[in-house]
């Protein structure tokens, strides 16, 4: 009688076990035989960008990276310190020695700024401060937005 009670306990609890199975893989099973239309749900702002996109891309062509002309670029700085006067010598003497780069003064207070060049990349940055190191004692690759270089139209 045990071994009776025993057995038919056996087959309800497979019997469980497989209308378990059933139930997950079933509903699974359904829903990956049908097929259905993709919606998709966008800002209308992206239509107006994509507009844009074309004048965008001359924009980047032509130099610059934003509305103003200006794009991402290295700046040398050749003096920081209190003094005007200091900060126009500065200037002054690198002008003298490099005129086709131009400089920059900008007042931070209590400071003054000196940074020269508008290089595109790091690596341009740094062949000039290697160019420069005796002439200037404190110098730094600074990052920010720089004027694109001025194009010649006589080379097209």
């Amino acid at each position: 009688m045990k071994n009776a009670l025993s057995y038919y306990h056996a087959k309800l609890s497979k019997i469980g076990y497989c209308i378990f199975f059933i139930s997950i893989l079933l509903p699974a099973l359904a829903s990956a035989q049908t097929r259905g239309t993709v919606q998709v749900v966008k800002d209308p702002l992206i239509d107006t960008l994509i507009a844009k996109r074309p004048s965008l891309g001359k924009n980047i062509a032509a130099g610059g990276g934003a509305e103003d002309g200006s794009s991402s670029g290295y700046r040398v700085q050749i003096f920081f310190g209190s003094s005007r006067q200091a900060a126009y010598n500065a200037q002054a003497k690198f002008n003298e020695e490099y005129p086709e780069l131009r400089t920059y003064v900008s007042y931070s207070e209590p400071n003054f700024k000196v940074r020269a060049g508008d290089f595109r990349t790091r690596l341009e940055a740094q062949k000039l401060v290697q160019e420069i190191r005796p002439m200037f004692t404190s110098l730094f690759i600074i990052s920010e937005k720089i004027n694109p270089p001025k194009t010649d139209p006589s080379n097209d």
